[in-house]
């Protein structure tokens, strides 16, 4: 450890006590004093772009040697059109209206004093996440403007580029006059720290894991802390009997294609029996890469389709894979996702507004679509800047976490002598 501390508790309990001093602090600051402090944040981080992009570079070397795949790889890799990305990512949520302070309702208690509820930060976020480096920044932009602290542990794999980013982001939120210590970054990769921010109850208001299927399922499992998150992107297109040929090709192949290693990345595909072609789309998505996995209907389709197992319709693939089923109808449709669906994102493709209604209304996932590629379920492509996360379960947030998913509420009564008999 970098720190002289005598033991992974005691370095989060340390890293933690100073996180919420600084929240504090943090909880005070104006509106236009946030903003301005992601703004210098931006700059710094366009400032270090040498800086970051080697400190990347030794990452991906290391990911290759080591023998990431190439999905992993492609999470991993920072180039200038990338890290601008996340430069104007962080400038985006500098924009966008600050949640602390708003009123969500007002009412009047029988006793006659004012109920106002307003939104207010959640405190100290710790973050655990894997190879994604823009991770550091997008988590950092929307816990500070959201008037929360954070505590990153980012994965080994993205060791040089998190401290790098960090580092940038730091220097400008300190430059605009609010503490560093909003957003600290854990300086060790000891596996034991993690599991002291998942025990650190009353120091840690809450977690959030960004990574793969085995990073969630541990920090689910071990957790003394609420966690907000998801644990796998199991993403289904369906497409109906009634859907426009070329548009569910299109859209189809963009589910799968565009990006195969981020979360919502088709994985399985569904086609009705009696959509007429089938063919078209199969056979867009084989000349484009992609390896299919498919039912009996689906290979008597076309013979590129391989015979899936019984795992397959259960996998993130995070690849060129997909699984592919030809089904009856718009209930059997449902009935799989049901089965087999994660509660990330699902998508109906159908010119049907009835038919549309119905999955949109009965299919229990976080994220629901008509006519559009999966691959829009991210923060940023819906107007919120950026997100820390897809939530899928049922409590706090669901669907993608930005600056009102990390506020909770407090209640204000507003009296006028009130003496309850």
């Amino acid at each position: 450890m970098s720190k002289t501390i005598d033991s992974p508790e005691a370095l989060i309990a340390e890293l933690a006590q100073q996180g919420r001093a600084a929240q504090r602090k943090l909880a005070r600051a104006s509106d236009a004093e946030k903003s301005a402090a992601l703004t210098a944040a931006a700059a710094s981080i366009r400032a270090a772009q040498g800086e970051i992009l080697a400190a990347n570079a030794k990452d991906v070397a290391a990911g290759e040697a080591n023998g990431l795949s190439g999905a992993m790889l492609d999470r991993l890799k920072l180039d200038a059109e990338r890290l601008e990305g996340i430069a104007s990512a962080i400038e985006n949520v500098a924009s966008l209206p600050d949640p602390v302070g708003e009123e969500i309702d007002r009412s009047q208690a029988p006793a006659g004093m004012t109920l106002v509820r307003r939104r207010i930060p959640i405190g100290l976020i710790g973050i655990i996440y894997e190879s994604r480096p823009n991770v550091t920044a997008d988590a950092a932009a929307l816990c500070l403007r959201s008037g929360n602290a954070a505590l990153l542990r980012g994965g080994s794999e993205a060791v040089h580029s998190n401290r790098a980013l960090h580092s940038a982001f730091a220097e400008g939120v300190s430059s605009a006059g609010l503490p560093a210590d909003a957003i600290q970054l854990l300086p060790t990769q000891d596996r034991e720290a993690v599991g002291a921010m998942l025990k650190a109850a009353g120091l840690i208001d809450m977690i959030v894991p960004r990574g793969g299927k085995g990073l969630v399922a541990r920090v689910q499992a071990d957790a003394r802390v609420p966690v907000l998150a998801h644990l796998d992107g199991i993403c289904h297109t369906y497409i109906h009997a009634d859907a426009d040929a070329d548009m569910a090709r299109e859209v189809a192949v963009n589910a799968k294609m565009r990006r195969t290693g981020i979360c919502g990345a088709m994985e399985t595909l569904l086609i009705d029996a009696a959509f007429p072609a089938a063919a078209q789309v199969i056979d867009a998505l084989a000349g484009s890469g992609c390896e299919l996995r498919g039912n009996k209907r689906a290979q008597a389709v076309d013979s590129r389709v391989k015979a899936a197992s019984d795992e397959d319709w259960d996998t993130e693939y995070l690849d060129a894979t997909l699984s592919v089923a030809i089904v009856d109808g718009l209930d059997a449709a449902m009935d799989h996702i049901a089965a087999h669906s994660s509660g990330h994102t699902d998508v109906i493709i159908t010119a049907d507004d009835a038919a549309a209604e119905r999955f949109l209304a009965e299919v229990d996932s976080a994220i629901v679509m008509h006519n559009a590629s999966s691959q829009f379920a991210d923060g940023g492509e819906f107007g919120l800047g950026a997100e820390i996360g897809i939530a899928t379960g049922r409590l706090h947030a669901r669907g993608p976490v930005a600056l009102e998913g990390l506020t909770t509420y407090k209640w204000q009564v507003l009296g006028q002598g009130q003496a309850r008999a």
